[in-house]
């Protein structure tokens, strides 16, 4: 189960939002000076601007694996997804993940805008390859579909990482379980270390779990 797919709504981890479209665009200036400018729209998650944590995430997070296969898990409109494949290079590729199909369009047409289109492949969570191995997954993970749901949300991804050398990224608000979740990874097998605590915010970096 890489992501969670309830029925039709006004949610954004919906598949198909009921929100009427209101289409309009936020800019993001990554650490290094970059500025990315994006399209959003009513229905996908942090429509109004990027969010903080994911701001948090990419100035914090770990460097980038240049050339590899990266995987965004929840990747809404693409901040994410874009930014690691502007740092990545063209060698690499960059699966964007999400149930929401309005954010899958939008993401594909801010990878296109942002110049990285052929690097990036947007896909809903059952058109996921099968045999996908990931040099690094990144996510600002949907905490609010229940802790159930997003442990095993985690649990089908982080089986996905490259054995020894793979890892994950993830940020997740202080109260809403950061250290908590911390803990249940490290007792799942995932060493689980925090690089960055910001603005509320922790970065997870997680390894491929022992043995793997």
């Amino acid at each position: 189960m890489p992501l969670p797919q309830p029925a039709s709504g006004d949610h954004y981890f919906t598949s198909r939002p009921g929100a009427p479209s209101a289409l309009r665009r936020v800019e993001l200036v990554l650490p290094e000076g970059r500025l990315v400018t994006l399209a959003t729209d009513r229905g996908v998650f942090s429509a109004q601007q990027v969010d903080p944590g994911t701001r948090v995430l990419l100035a914090e997070g770990p460097p980038v694996a240049v050339g590899g296969t990266l995987v965004d898990v929840g990747c809404g409109y693409g901040p994410i997804a874009v930014a690691l494949a502007l740092r990545a290079g063209p060698e690499a590729v960059v699966w964007a993940v999400d149930v929401n199909e309005r954010a899958r369009d939008l993401c594909r047409a801010n990878a296109a805008a942002n110049g990285v289109a052929d690097q990036v492949r947007v896909v809903a969570p059952e058109e996921v390859p099968a045999d996908l191995v990931a040099d690094q997954i990144w996510s600002n993970p949907p905490i609010r579909v229940g802790k159930a749901v997003l442990h095993d949300l985690l649990r089908s991804w982080l089986g996905r990482l490259r054995p020894t050398t793979g890892s994950a990224c993830l940020v997740v608000q202080k109260h809403l379980g950061a250290d908590s979740l911390a803990r249940w990874l490290d007792d799942q097998g995932w060493p689980t270390r925090r690089v960055a605590s910001r603005g509320g915010y922790r970065v997870l970096v997680v390894d491929a779990a022992e043995g793997s």
